[in-house]
């Protein structure tokens, strides 16, 4: 219902779930008591549509719209969204240059955004936590006597005499001002005989939210060595001086049992704890653990969990019930956390944290730098090889710098060999894609009773199929890739859209040539390792053999219960995993990681190649890493062979200076998409005019990425790269303004832009 209200009444502006800024609604006078920022109401938008959506903030002032529509409805008067989190919606827009209706998109469940054409429709949506039925005693029966006229008025009910006598043992003893409620399993009788008692008004049923203990489970906590000693004493102090500690700590060095010592003081203040995880996968290790040490209080958060599962979890954390340890991946970091005292991102240089393919392009570890500065907690930041953005605020002082450079329990870092590949070829020593070196000690490893891990940046089973005779390869016709071929399924398919068709037996551009799969992924070395070792139980864990969180968690356990001898993977293997067999790790092409087209590639490289070279000999005996690579001297092979971070520091950071890239400056990566390539073409030129002549040669481009056309749509490339003096605000604010100048030009107005602040 349209209504145009004078300046007297209170209006509303609600977040919507969509890409649009905050909207204006009237407020009724029967709703100003619950209508409050943080809240979630129903709205309606358009001819027959509504909306859940979240008061943002409240006005007398009236908006100038000739017309305005009611809220409709208060789904719930307890807030959705605290006061600090709908402050950090807003920064997380401002900052990340994304509507905020898209930053309500991604922090809220699924669950809990109803929305319909009908009323009826979304009022079925809005969602309730769990419930269960209960059975209590009638509020006729108040006291001694009116139990004993019961038990009188039943003698001849024998099932229903029954039944009253077990429900007042099971709510023995008896607060008649209060009587207890007993569920109604429990009680174990027929649906028709408990419908008679209620009838006689001596039991009553009812339902009620099902209760759930947060209670902490204090066990022992685990022993530290005097290096954990060490370096848990030195977070404690720096505590004192800084909010942030970036604790550096090498593969094994027990950076965990450290956190958990500083999770178990924060919990005894009747804090929430933040613990963040770049992967699903590896909470799966954690929680058990977790438990082990705080009980009911540990809470998992992440997509593998069902929608319903997820809004449970963010309703429940909306309501302030008792202190709790969040375990979560990136996007835990956009719960509700109440009185939240610490913030533990292990794994921080991960590039898992930061979300690439939708809009907020955000970055779960700033964001949760950002909460914790509102909220008065403190972080750690964890890794065996920390991000250079981290390690130069560590630098400059805004962080405090632990270090731990030993192992638990003494054992040594891995022994690094470098196997040249090229030598190796000429030297009749390569049998498919391994050298004799790596072949060797898998042999002995082995043979041994030890396990092997391989990694292989790479899934599938190649990266592309070929026809022996014409030449052609198979590609997307909606993406400027390669179809990999993935043997096990028989098809080809696009890892960017999800395209895929069957092999074709023969070429379909000749009619005679057969196709032959080039290069390599984890399937065909998963094949050519049961022809090398076939006594030995071989895994994969891959995007593809891990689409289910369940599959992900049986190769993890089989591989971990020694089920397996050796597991091959992607990056997924690099994680944080801690396998007490593995004391061999082979690199199969380092190459691959060294030759990316991006500033970051070394810092990449040695990060990847040390973190899973990290896996072997976390135990009892020195592990060894095997890495094959055609540049054996090229000098990130150099660092990881001599496990020397601070070279690699050294050497990217001079190199990163002169040529102006993060940390030393701030990138936004802009990208302009259409179906239409002469019509992007003709944008992308106007748009760059635009750029040059307001920010001169801080704006470049624009250039095609690697991967031109993505389902579709054509794309085109601008870096803006500035000065770190600059106010980022400011830059951001005229970006958007010569974006709307190119919308407001006629024919641009289709061309699609989606910006990435801080792209990784």
């Amino acid at each position: 219902m349209e209504t145009s209200l004078p300046s007297s009444e209170l209006y509303a502006e609600v977040v919507l779930p969509l890409a649009t800024p905050p909207m204006s609604f009237v407020v009724p006078e029967t709703m100003r008591a619950t209508v409050q920022p943080g809240v979630q109401v129903m709205v309606p938008l358009g001819e027959a549509k509504y909306y859940g959506g979240v008061v943002l903030r409240l006005t007398a002032e009236r908006p100038p719209y000739a017309h305005l529509r009611e809220v409709w409805r208060v789904v719930d008067p307890h807030p959705i969204v605290s006061v600090v989190r709908l402050r950090l919606w807003q920064w997380m827009a401002a900052y990340y240059m994304s509507p905020l209706g898209m930053v309500m998109r991604a922090a809220l469940p699924s669950a809990l955004k109803p929305d319909g054409t009908t009323t009826a429709e979304v009022l079925s949506q809005i969602y309730q936590l769990p419930r269960e039925r209960v059975v209590s005693l009638h509020p006729a029966i108040s006291g001694e006597a009116q139990v004993e006229a019961a038990r009188t008025l039943l003698r001849r009910a024998k099932g229903q005499l029954q039944a009253f006598e077990e429900y007042m043992r099971l709510s023995s003893p008896m607060d008649f001002a209060h009587p207890t409620e007993v569920l109604r399993q429990d009680l174990g009788v027929s649906t028709p005989v408990l419908r008679s008692l209620c009838e006689r008004e001596i039991l009553c049923c009812s339902e009620r939210e099902v209760a759930v203990s947060h209670a902490v489970q204090w066990s022992r906590m685990p022993d530290l060595s005097e290096a954990q000693q060490r370096a848990y004493e030195a977070i404690s102090a720096a505590f004192a001086r800084r909010q942030t500690v970036l604790l550096h700590g090498v593969t094994g060095s027990g950076k965990t049992e450290i956190y958990i010592r500083l999770m178990a003081e924060a919990l005894s203040r009747g804090e929430t704890v933040l613990y963040m995880l770049p992967e699903i996968a590896l909470t799966a290790q954690l929680i058990a653990r977790m438990e082990h040490y705080f009980g009911a209080a540990v809470t998992v958060y992440h997509s593998g969990l069902s929608a319903g599962r997820r809004a449970e979890v963010y309703a429940r954390l909306s309501r302030s019930e008792g202190a709790r340890l969040v375990l979560g991946v990136r996007s835990s970091v956009l719960l509700p956390l109440p009185r939240l005292g610490l913030v533990v991102v292990d794994e921080e240089h991960d590039s898992s944290f930061k979300q690439s393919d939708m809009t907020p392009r955000y970055h779960g570890r700033d964001t949760a730098l950002m909460l914790a500065s509102w909220s008065g907690a403190r972080v750690v930041l964890g890794s065996a090889t920390p991000s250079l953005d981290s390690y130069r605020n560590a630098q400059i002082g805004k962080y405090a710098l632990v270090v731990l450079s030993e192992r638990y329990g003494g054992v040594q870092l891995p022994q690094v060999i470098v196997s040249d590949t090229l030598q190796a070829a000429r030297r009749g020593e390569k049998r498919s894609h391994f050298n004799k070196a790596l072949l060797d000690r898998m042999a002995q490893t082995l043979a041994r009773g030890e396990q092997v891990m391989l990694f292989q940046n790479r899934r599938g089973f190649s990266p592309y199929v070929e026809c022996g005779h014409c030449g052609w390869t198979g590609r997307c016709p909606e993406c400027n890739v390669t179809l990999t071929y993935h043997k096990q399924q028989g098809e080809l398919r696009c890892h960017y859209c999800g395209y895929h068709i069957p092999l074709p037996a023969l070429c379909p551009s000749c009619g005679t040539g057969t196709l032959d799969p080039k290069g390599f992924g984890t399937e065909k070395i998963e094949e050519e390792l049961a022809q090398l070792f076939p006594e030995a139980v071989i895994g994969r864990l891959d995007a593809d053999t891990t689409r289910s969180s369940r599959n992900y968690l049986r190769i993890v356990e089989d591989f971990s219960a020694h089920k397996m001898d050796i597991l091959v993977g992607t990056q997924l293997i690099t994680k944080g995993f801690d396998f007490e067999g593995v004391s061999l790790v082979g690199i199969l092409n380092a190459d691959n990681l060294l030759n990316y087209p991006d500033f970051r590639a070394s810092e990449r490289a040695f990060q990847l190649m040390m973190q899973v070279g990290g896996r072997a000999g976390r135990r009892a005996r020195q592990g060894t890493v095997v890495i094959q690579t055609a540049q054996p001297t090229h000098p990130v092979i150099c660092q990881v062979r001599e496990s020397d971070f601070e070279a690699m520091v050294r050497s990217q950071f001079a190199e990163r200076e002169a040529f102006d890239y993060p940390p030393f400056s701030r990138l936004i990566l802009l990208t302009l998409r259409h179906r239409d390539p002469e019509k992007l073409r003709q944008a992308a030129d106007y748009f760059g005019k635009l750029g040059r002549q307001r920010f001169g040669r801080r704006c470049l481009g624009p250039e095609p990425p690697p991967v031109d056309r993505v389902r579709g749509l054509y794309r085109l490339q601008f870096l803006l790269k500035f000065e770190r003096t600059l106010p980022s605000a400011t830059v951001k604010q005229e970006l958007l303004r010569l974006l709307s100048m190119l919308h407001a030009h006629a024919p641009f107005r289709s061309v699609e832009w989606v910006a990435d602040v801080d792209p990784q």
